[in-house]
């Protein structure tokens, strides 16, 4: 009789896991261009599904192009993902549509861990819409050898002192001191991100409200520091693998760039790599540090377990695991307060490595770190306005156009459009 039940209750015992595995409620969570961080998102993905038995998460990563589209789908659909890896721009572009769920009372307490700035950068209409994620923000890579040459031997700590040392590198040297990343190919240069970090608006009462006195000046600057060869001639052209190339052929004193570039830097020109030192980018009139991108994981309308995919988001962005990815990528920075302290941020701060010294610099600097963005819903045609407004601040920055002219031409279009919205 025990014999003819062996095989059943062995086939049972055999099924058994993956039957129960079967019965665990899938929360999936969708990234974009990270697939190279696999063992990450695994180690997580274990802690997750071993701390709620119930649950099984599940990774799928995509193409930045799709993720969107994929979204929109999904949603209409009425299955989407738990989690989605965004960039600060979309999150506020869904949470004026009404696609994405707010999360302040999913956070609760969980909240703390991030950095207060993050929280503002994912907040629309004072609610919280992303889990934050990682981030990155300015250093200025400079050349020792030019530096000296121009008497300059301490950091700038305004942003005037910082011109004012910009100007001085390029008449001692007749090198162009830095490029501003006015090139809008890669869709985050121009002026708007430089009026944001002075603290210059760009729209009051629904309107454009970048003609102001103090933005004519802030545009006449550029315009000057581009006439007298302090930014280069080129400088509409440069993107960031440009940027790199012309500091490691000694065409630019400085670079305003994050660690990503150093990287590059080092396996392009090792003589110029180890000419490099660094020092922090200052503060703006805003009190924010230039080259903030902040990513996190929103959570879309319809998702079918809020509480269960809090937590992974929750999971996905305290304080280990942010400074778990910052170690496996080596470039982006925690958007939480204690993962910047570690010591494998600080660690660099009394090193040579120009690297080392870049990831504890800007780490310092990561409390500072916003996103400049605009409000979606003053962005009708948000590609044909930065053209717009683009083309207009070249027209000046080239001397083709007074400052306020231009100023004043983007400010009407923009007006325009907004009144046909």
């Amino acid at each position: 009789m025990f014999k003819r039940c062996t095989k059943p209750l062995l086939l049972l015992a055999l099924l058994a896991p993956a039957l129960a595995h079967a019965d665990r409620t899938k929360v999936e969570f969708w990234t974009f261009n990270t697939v190279q961080f696999a063992p990450f998102f695994n180690d997580v993905i274990q802690k997750y599904n071993k701390a709620n038995p119930n649950y099984e998460a599940v990774w799928t990563d995509m193409n930045w192009d799709q993720i969107q589209p994929k979204l929109v789908s999904a949603i209409a659909a009425g299955t989407p993902p738990a989690l989605v890896n965004f960039n600060v721009p979309w999150t506020h572009e869904f949470a004026n549509k009404n696609l994405l769920l707010p999360l302040d009372d999913l956070m609760g307490e969980g909240k703390t861990v991030y950095l207060p700035g993050a929280l503002k950068d994912l907040s629309v209409k004072e609610r919280i819409y992303g889990f934050p994620y990682y981030n990155s923000v300015s250093v200025i890579a400079y050349n020792k050898d030019l530096l000296a040459k121009s008497g300059i031997k301490t950091p700038p700590k305004t942003f005037d002192e910082f011109i004012a040392a910009a100007r001085l590198v390029t008449e001692k040297t007749g090198v162009p001191a830095f490029s501003p990343k006015l090139a809008t190919k890669s869709g985050d240069g121009g002026m708007i991100p430089w009026f944001v970090y002075m603290g210059l608006p760009i729209f009051e009462n629904g309107k454009a409200a970048f003609t102001s006195k103090k933005h004519v000046e802030a545009l006449e600057l550029f315009a000057d520091l581009y006439k007298k060869g302090v930014v280069p001639k080129d400088s509409f052209r440069i993107e960031f693998e440009q940027e790199i190339a012309s500091y490691g052929a000694g065409r630019l004193a400085m670079m305003t760039t994050a660690p990503t570039a150093l990287k590059k830097l080092s396996a392009q020109s090792n003589a110029m790599y180890e000419k490099t030192a660094i020092m922090a980018f200052p503060l703006g009139g805003a009190n924010m540090a230039l080259g903030g991108w902040l990513m996190s994981f929103v959570m879309p309308k319809g998702t079918k377990d809020p509480q269960a995919a809090a937590k992974l988001g929750l999971l996905l962005t305290n304080d280990d695991a942010q400074l778990a990815f910052a170690k496996a990528t080596g470039t982006t920075f925690p958007s939480s307060k204690k993962a910047n302290e570690n010591e494998f941020f600080s660690s660099g701060a009394n090193g040579s490595d120009p690297v080392g010294l870049a990831r504890a610099t800007a780490a310092r600097s990561m409390a500072y770190a916003r996103t400049p963005i605009l409000p979606a819903e003053n962005m009708p045609d948000e590609a044909a306005m930065r053209t717009e407004f683009n083309d207009e601040m070249q027209e000046a920055i080239e001397g083709r156009k007074s400052a306020k002219a231009a100023l004043d031409a983007a400010a009407r279009k923009w007006n325009d459009r907004l009144a046909k919205k």
